[in-house]
């Protein structure tokens, strides 16, 4: 039961490393892109099992490591705030470049053959997408073996499905732009967390989740006028 309950835990939490990967990833051309994903997946499982047997150095990331204006950081305040900034401005970056069709082509051009830095970009987002998914693991399973079986297994379902989630959100573009709106507010709320100021993470997903559905149904809609036009 608790490999059970902490490899779903874990997809869950995984659900914005998977929008991220599939987004950097559709730069690429066709043919690297799932090498990419599959080399960006294995190394966020390399750096998660790697987190869960540094937890000593876990806890000591989560003492103050400096002051500013009263107010204390510690090592995971600094880490969450650095990948906060760095999420906001890659997603307004992939806006920008998602609604200029020829510099988004032109970006496409110039990301061939740079493979292995793509896949150091979804590595480095993993570790702060990770460090929540590490201490709830710890907290909720006291056995490391029953830690790392439920992380593999939940990175090999994760190279399962990031394919499909992938492949879909290339079919529907106005999907694309919600994950990109999804990925800001991850980053607004990674920001705010290494401010101590936390939002949950339920309302984050289940907004994205809400306007998903929304728009799904407005691609029927749509599918369904063209079909009477026709």
């Amino acid at each position: 039961m608790a490999f059970l309950t902490l490899s779903l835990l874990e997809i869950v939490l995984g659900i914005d490393n998977i929008i991220f990967l599939s987004i950097l990833v559709a730069r690429l051309p066709a043919r690297l892109q799932q090498r990419a994903r599959l080399g960006g997946l294995a190394l966020a499982m390399v750096t998660r099992i790697g987190l869960l047997f540094s937890i000593v150095w876990l806890t000591r990331l989560v003492q103050p490591w400096l002051h500013v204006a009263g107010a204390s950081f510690s090592g995971r305040d600094v880490v969450l705030l650095l990948g906060g900034l760095f999420l906001l401005a890659k997603s307004v970056l992939e806006i920008h470049q998602t609604l200029e069709g020829a510099a988004a082509d032109a970006g496409r051009a110039r990301l061939r053959g740079q493979l292995l830095a793509v896949i150091a970009q979804i590595g480095l987002i993993d570790i702060v997408f990770s460090l929540d998914s590490v201490f709830t693991a710890v907290g909720l399973v006291k056995e490391l073996p029953i830690m790392v079986a439920a992380i593999v297994a939940a990175i090999l379902v994760m190279m399962w499905v990031s394919g499909s989630i992938s492949a879909f959100l290339a079919r529907y573009p106005t999907i694309k732009m919600l994950a990109l709106a999804f990925l800001l507010l991850i980053g607004v709320a990674l920001i705010a967390e290494g401010l101590h100021f936390e939002i949950p993470k339920g309302y984050l997903y289940f907004a994205m989740a809400f306007a998903v559905a929304v728009e799904m149904i407005n691609v029927r809609l749509r599918r369904r006028l063209d079909d009477g036009k026709r």
